[in-house]
């Protein structure tokens, strides 16, 4: 999958993947993570999450990366903030109230760029990837983060052959075979979602779960 493919869903404002409300497992789940109150907390391929406003009333700093400078435009005046704005190595960099979004391509980040990251909130980057892409995705993930980071995973698994993505399936399998051997993996929850979500049952899906899980580095 081609960054122009996100890149015009932008353009043509064809946004359904955004949540308007804060994500109910985020809330849940997050205080299973053992980061300090004032911990800085990354969200790759963040669009305009206002999970990233929730992360920061909870006293985070937030570093987003993200394609589309309409995304970051979006989120920050949907939010009422005027971000300064400046150039950051590969990157345009909005930046607000402690929240820092880099506008550029995710495997351009270096580790400078989340040195001081102690947490990962992914809801929508992993089951956004096609799974041909999601080994390099990982690999330069871990490879940037501080050790023992968490990441805090929220995944969708159906059959894929029943629909195509995004989002993408990606089973428990997966992420074994992904995150294993650099991570300690903790499954949180899993719940069956297909009676919840009309809208995939009308495109043929016969399964969903939806998954949580807490990730820790080596």
């Amino acid at each position: 999958m081609k960054k122009e493919f996100w890149l015009e869903r932008w353009e043509r404002a064809e946004t359904g993947f955004h949540e308007g409300v804060v994500n109910a497992y985020l809330k849940q789940y997050w205080q299973e993570l053992q980061h300090a109150g004032a911990s800085t907390v990354f969200v790759p391929l963040c669009g305009k999450s206002v999970d990233m406003q929730w992360l920061r009333q909870q006293g985070h700093a937030v570093i987003g990366v993200e394609l589309s400078e309409i995304a970051a435009q979006a989120f920050f005046g949907e939010n009422g903030y005027i971000p300064v704005i400046s150039s950051h190595d590969k990157f345009s960099q909005y930046e607000a109230n402690n929240i820092r979004i880099l506008c550029g391509d995710f495997f351009d980040l270096k580790r400078g760029d989340v040195a001081g990251v102690s947490a990962v909130y992914d809801r929508a980057s992993m089951v956004a990837l096609p799974p041909e892409m999601r080994q390099g995705y990982v690999q330069h993930l871990l490879h940037i983060l501080p050790p023992k980071t968490q990441i805090l995973l929220v995944t969708f698994d159906y059959p894929q052959a029943e629909m195509p993505g995004p989002p993408f399936a990606l089973a428990a399998e997966e992420v074994e075979a992904l995150f294993g051997k650099q991570t300690d993996i903790k499954l949180l929850a899993r719940f069956d979602m297909l009676a919840q979500n009309p809208r995939f049952q009308q495109r043929g899906l016969s399964r969903l779960q939806e998954s949580v899980y807490l990730l820790t580095l080596k």
